[in-house]
Parts: structure tokens; sequence; C-alpha cells
């Protein structure tokens, strides 16, 4: 079996997209990748998350503010992937149901694996389409204000951005580290040239070109990581009290 096609070719040369062309994305496609993500696979086939497409611009600034980043605001569309167990939970007391399980963790990673899921879908939709996309992770800086902003209900939260449309510009492609520091086969074994691999790659990153600062090479690898282990963000720490106003236990399931 040949491996070599062009949807490969594309998530291979997979690239962030953080400026775009002022130009909006048809109606149609926005239709065909709603359709994508509602046909991403689903634990248990219960289909606990949702997606809030943001077009008022006021509330794409404030995301823009939760994010830092202010091209948020201004790319062409804006979709926010959310955990649902909300709706389930009205099923099952439609039902007459004694609803138990919609406020717990189980659920909870459930709804969190299957709206990144869906994000994922639509990112490769949207690239297959030539268009470039950027993942907002930094919707987490602050989820309590992410929910006030979108107006979500109890036991919904917001887990993950995708900003896409026409790219207005072309990074360079990002270096990975080798796939024997990530791919294993039965147990989880580095191999015994990690610490030169891993150094390899350091010097590799030390090559690179950040659009977001042009101007300059990235800090190294090791550099990069030593910051972001080092520092605590207090507010993303809080997201824990967030998810429990949202009805969310994070605790184990109730004893009989």
């Amino acid at each position: 079996m040949c491996a070599a096609n062009e949807w490969l070719d594309k998530q291979l040369d997979h690239r962030t997209i953080r400026e775009f062309k002022d130009q909006a994305v048809p109606e149609e496609i926005v239709d065909q990748l709603a359709e994508v993500a509602m046909r991403t696979a689903t634990s248990e086939g219960m289909q606990m998350a949702s997606i809030i497409r943001v077009k008022d611009p006021d509330k794409r600034q404030a995301i823009a503010e939760v994010g830092k980043q202010e091209y948020i605001a201004r790319a062409p569309e804006l979709w926010i992937f959310l955990v649902d167990t909300y709706r389930n939970q009205q099923i099952a007391e439609r039902e007459g149901r004694e609803n138990l399980a919609a406020h717990q963790l189980e659920r909870f990673l459930q709804g969190y694996s299957d709206a990144v899921l869906m994000a994922q879908n639509v990112n490769n939709a949207v690239e297959s389409l030539g268009m470039g996309a950027v993942f907002l992770g930094s919707i987490q800086n602050n989820m309590g204000q992410m929910i006030d902003i979108l107006d979500l209900p109890a036991l919904t939260a917001p887990v993950l951005g995708l900003a896409f449309g026409e790219p207005n510009q072309s990074p360079q492609l990002k270096p990975r580290m080798p796939k024997s520091l990530r791919f294993f086969e039965d147990t989880y074994h580095l191999p015994e040239d990690a610490e030169s691999l891993l150094e390899d790659y350091d010097q590799e990153m030390t090559t690179y070109y950040d659009l977001r600062d042009a101007n300059r090479r990235v800090d190294s690898f090791f550099k990069q990581v030593g910051d972001k282990m080092e520092n605590r963000r207090p507010r993303r720490e809080a997201l824990i009290d967030d998810l429990r106003k949202q009805g969310f236990n994070i605790s184990r399931a109730r004893e009989e």
C-alpha cells in the first residue's frame, strides 16, 4: 500500500497560521466544516461536546483580551469547542432518570476528549481546503471569564478555540523532536541516545523563526521548556474552581 497522498502531505506540512486575509469563509464551507465536526468520533456515542461560532465583535474582542492575542478578534472564523454534558442531563431528566453521572469527572473527561477531537478534525478539514488555522489554548487563561463571555450554562466549559481563514502568511515549518523520543512500542522507553538527540533538537530550534517575532530566532527549546515549567500561572490554577462552579464535581463518584 502506498502511504503517499495529498491528505497526508497536508498533515505533514502543518503550520500554525495567525494572520488571515480579510476574506470571509463562504457559508457553504462553514456548513461543511460543521458537518465534519458533527461526524467526529465521540466517546460512547454520547456526543458530549459542542461548538460556539463567535461572530459578535465585542465577544471576539473580549476573547482576544483573555487570550492576549489581538489577531483572535480579526480572524475570519472563530470557533470555541466546549465540554457539554448539559444536553444529556436534560435528556436524562426528560426520561425521568436520576441524573448523577453528568457532574462526574468521567463524563467531563469524555466531553473534553470529544471537544479536542472535534477541533483537530475541523483543523484537518480546514487545511485540506487550502486554508490555515491556529489552535487557541489561550482561552484557558481565564475560564471563568470565557464562561461569562459566552454565557455558558452549567455543565459546559470551554476547552479549545480555533481561528481560521485564508492564510496571509507563510511561516517556516516548525521543527519537531525525533520520533524515537515520542513514539514507543509496548512500554515507555527513551532511546539510549536521548540526551544527544535532545541536544541536536535544541540546536535546531535556535534556527527557527517564529513569525510572532519575525526579526529574531526563538530561544532554545531547553530554555523554553525551563521557563514554562518554572512559571506558575495562578489564574490557570483556578480552572478547577471554575469547573466546580459549572457543576462538575471533579471528584469520586457518589457512593451507594
